[in-house]
């Protein structure tokens, strides 16, 4: 799957990085269990250099609030950190990694007991992590239909269910194959397809009826 709204697919550009997270992780259990607590912590921090830009990113998806992302992101490397000895080294520890960002901020949404916030303040540190300047700039025009097309993607997928709204956003955004959504989200590889299909067929709908608002992102999503 291509990544959506100005994403790079995590999945594809940077699987030797998330290798090596798992290789780091494994490295990190050992000082753990060697009792090597400080040598372990500061370990960790090359885990968070490598997957910080992309759980910032997932955290963004969802909470679209840049105080809120930081505070999900900290939380998200935290309970990573202190759950790291249940980590079973044969898995990615990317996806592992992912399901508890996922988690974490589906917890938050429904802490908050209401829909987020469909304007996002401005933040310097955020807005540098999710949108990533080309070598050769887009005009001034080109950047604000961009970010237009961006926010309406994100407003539409925000409507959809809890399940079909994570598969969107970790398949169409974040370029995962089903078979890697389905380890994060611990369900069916065909369950993923299917509730990836009624996603689409419902933003499509969606994009139909209000093409004035969501013109031109009709076929930005893809089976």
């Amino acid at each position: 799957m291509n990544a959506m709204v100005g994403t790079v697919s995590s999945s594809t550009q940077d699987a030797s990085k998330f290798d090596n997270g798992s290789r780091i992780a494994s490295e990190i259990k050992q000082l753990l269990n060697s009792g090597k607590h400080q040598e372990a912590r500061s370990r960790f921090e090359d885990i968070i250099a490598i997957h910080q830009n992309r759980i910032t990113r997932i955290a963004y998806y969802y909470l679209r609030d840049p105080a809120e992302v930081d505070e999900a992101v900290q939380d998200v490397f935290f309970k990573a950190f202190i759950h790291l000895p249940t980590f079973q080294d044969e898995l990615y520890f990317s996806l592992w990694l992912s399901r508890i960002a996922v988690n974490g901020c589906l917890d938050r949404l429904k802490a908050q007991g209401r829909r987020r916030r469909w304007v996002v303040p401005s933040n310097d540190h955020i807005d540098e992590l999710i949108h990533r300047e080309p070598a050769r700039g887009p005009s001034a025009e080109q950047a604000l239909l961009a970010n237009e097309r961006r926010d309406e993607l994100l407003a539409a997928v925000e409507q959809l269910p809890k399940r079909q709204r994570s598969i969107v956003i970790l398949n169409q955004f974040e370029g995962y194959s089903a078979k890697e959504v389905s380890k994060m989200l611990d369900v069916t590889e065909s369950t993923v397809r299917v509730h990836l299909f009624r996603a689409i067929r419902s933003l499509r709908k969606l994009f139909q009826n209000d093409q004035s608002s969501f013109k031109g992102n009709a076929s930005a999503f893809r089976v």
